[in-house]
Parts: C-alpha cells; sequence; structure tokens
C-alpha cells in the first residue's frame, strides 16, 4: 500500500493581490498579503482567515478507531464525543515528540490534521500499528485543505476547534499561570474540500503565516518543528496543559511522560523572550542564546516575531536551570524571559 506523502500543489490563494509565498516549513501558502501589521489586527480581532492549506489531512475510520486511536497516543480518545476536538501526541518509545495531531471525530470517521510534509510518517506508521483491528487509515492531504480561524461564527462542514481548557478542580494538567495569555481566543481550523477552498473563504480578508505566528507567539503557543527539535519532551513545552491526559493507561512514551511528571525535572524549558528592538537587525530563529558572562549556549531561539503591540517578541527553549530573571543575549539582542513551564 502507498505510504508516500500526497503532494500539494500550491495554494490558489497565493494568486491573490499582493501575496508573497513562505518559505520552509510553510512553502506553498502566503507569508503575508502586502501588510503583516493590518492583517495581525484582523485575525486578532477575528475578521481575517490563514490559508494553512499545506497542512496534512489523515482519516481513519472504522468501529476500533477510537480506542485505537487512545491505545498509542497522549490523549484520552475512547469515549470522545462527535464534534468535540482534542490535541494529541505521538511520541517516541523515549517520550520525544514526534507528531502533534489536531483531532476531531464526526461519528463515523477521525480526521486529523498535521504538520505540512508529516502525514505520510504518519500514515505509514499508524497502518504498521493496526494489525487485525477494524481501522482504516488515509492520507486525504490531497483531497481536503485547512484554513484558519479566530472567528465564532458557525460554520458548515467540519472544524477543529483549538481545546485550550480552562482551570477547573484537577489542576493537574496545568502550569500555574495565571493568567495565560491564549485563554479566552478563539482559534479553529476548517477542513474543506481543497477544491472549495477559494469558496471557502469568500469575501473574508487573508492574513498570512507571518501574522499567525505573532499572535501565536504572544500567547505563548508552540508549534511542533518549529520549536521542537528531535529531543523535546512535552513537559518542556507546556504541552502537559493541552495535549496529555496524565490519567490515562498506557501508551508509547508513557513511561517518560510519567516519569518526569512525578520528578518536575524536564531538562530544558519554554520561554517568552521580550526581544531589544532598537537596532533594526532581530535575531534569526535558531539562533544560540547566552546567559550573562557565559561562553557556553544555554539555549535557542525557536520562534522569532514583530508583534503589532508588542513588538520584537520570541519562543526559545533553555536549560531548566537558567535564572528565571537572567537577562539573556542572542548575538547584540539582549532578552528579557517571561516564565512559561516553570524550572
Amino acid at each position: 500500500m502507498n505510504t508516500q506523502p500526497a503532494q500539494i500543489s500550491p495554494s490558489p490563494l497565493l494568486q491573490r493581490d499582493a501575496a508573497v509565498e513562505a518559505d520552509g516549513l510553510d512553502a506553498g501558502v502566503a507569508a503575508h498579503y502586502g501588510d503583516p501589521i493590518r492583517e495581525q489586527r484582523l485575525l486578532e480581532s477575528g475578521e481575517a482567515m490563514v490559508d494553512l492549506s499545506n497542512r496534512g489531512v489523515v482519516t481513519v475510520t472504522g468501529p476500533d478507531r477510537l480506542t485505537w486511536l487512545h491505545s498509542m497516543t497522549t490523549q484520552k480518545l475512547d469515549d470522545l464525543q462527535p464534534g468535540v476536538s482534542v490535541e494529541s501526541l505521538v511520541l517516541s518509545p523515549h517520550g520525544h515528540v514526534e507528531h502533534d495531531l489536531h483531532l476531531v471525530d464526526d461519528g463515523e470517521t477521525t480526521w486529523i490534521t498535521v504538520e505540512p510534509g508529516t502525514s505520510g510518517a504518519l500514515v505509514e506508521w499508524l497502518r504498521k500499528m493496526q494489525f487485525m483491528l477494524r481501522v482504516e487509515v488515509a492520507d486525504r492531504s490531497a483531497d481536503f485543505a485547512v484554513l484558519g480561524d479566530p472567528s465564532t461564527d458557525p460554520v458548515e462542514g467540519l472544524a477543529w476547534v483549538d481545546p485550550w481548557p480552562t482551570p477547573g478542580p484537577d489542576t493537574a494538567n496545568y502550569s500555574d499561570v495565571d493568567p495565560h495569555p491564549a485563554l479566552g481566543r478563539a482559534w479553529r481550523e476548517l477542513i474543506v474540500p481543497r477544491e472549495e477552498l477559494q469558496r471557502a473563504v469568500g469575501e473574508r480578508p487573508l492574513a498570512g503565516t507571518w501574522a499567525m505566528d505573532a499572535l501565536r507567539v504572544a500567547q505563548w503557543r508552540p508549534r511542533h518543528l518549529v520549536d521542537t527539535d528531535h529531543r523535546a519532551i512535552p513537559h518542556e513545552l507546556d504541552w502537559l496543559r493541552t495535549a496529555v491526559h496524565l490519567h490515562k493507561g498506557c501508551y508509547r512514551g508513557q513511561e517518560t511522560i510519567a516519569r518526569v511528571h512525578n520528578l518536575g525535572r524536564p531538562p530544558r524549558r519554554l520561554v517568552f523572550l521580550h526581544l531589544d528592538g532598537s537596532g533594526h537587525v532581530l535575531p534569526d530563529a535558531g539562533a544560540d542564546l547566552f546567559a550573562p558572562a557565559s561562553e557556553r549556549a544555554i539555549g535557542r531561539l525557536t520562534s522569532v516575531v514583530r508583534h503589532h503591540e508588542d513588538g520584537p517578541i520570541a519562543l526559545a527553549v533553555v536549560k531548566r536551570n537558567v535564572p528565571i530573571d537572567a537577562v539573556l543575549r542572542a548575538g547584540d539582542v539582549t532578552a528579557a524571559q517571561t516564565e512559561i513551564v516553570k524550572p
């Protein structure tokens, strides 16, 4: 059976006026449409949409689909109700993040969207794990496209709604950041037939991935393959909050989840940074970070953006023992930390 990733052509929305294609992970969709700062404001107000048609779309059908996915990923899925969205992770045997799944079930099919270029690898792994269970896995990336939508207006069809939790009586899944800047921020991914992409956008303005990333960083939200590397574990990225159920049964990588959670010592931690914007040039994502009077890197920048209100901001992953109040440095640019994951 073919397990090669679906071939996705550049988005037809790149034909819109002033569209500039993104590079790297987001190639194939627009980085911006001529005015990234205005696009941020439109997106923040819920007026604009983001072309995410480069994301992969995977479907799982069959009566065993939810219990099967429950047994292999970090989220509790065995009793997932139709229309309810969750975020779940596929981990390596050692607990490292391999896939970030945005998952919703419609009562007959489980729909999963994943980072661009990763659907083929996910499908290949899932098919290896089928055994004799009543499930069918398909890469539908060539047939369906994704649109990012911060609006809460009713829509026809299927949507993955960001399942950002609110604190409840069981606080085990939450770090004690209060208030968290992502709370109250609507975000969903509309899954539409690819040939209906332009119709689904309609007359709404479009914002590019630069605008989306600026708001994502301001809300302290990590992104797989951007803020992660091959060593990343969920505790470091604050994914215990949204993507990991700590009280379910065994799954691949669960031993690492339990051990690090109980010991409370992930080797690294995600931080939010305010960058010194007095210069004209910002450091690139991937740049090494240094603590005062240190010649050895203590972490790296992972996402660097210019926010329409906060100015230059970033996410970074640093060593756990870096003092919270330390002013860090990337090249000639200094950076002040805000704690996301407790050391």
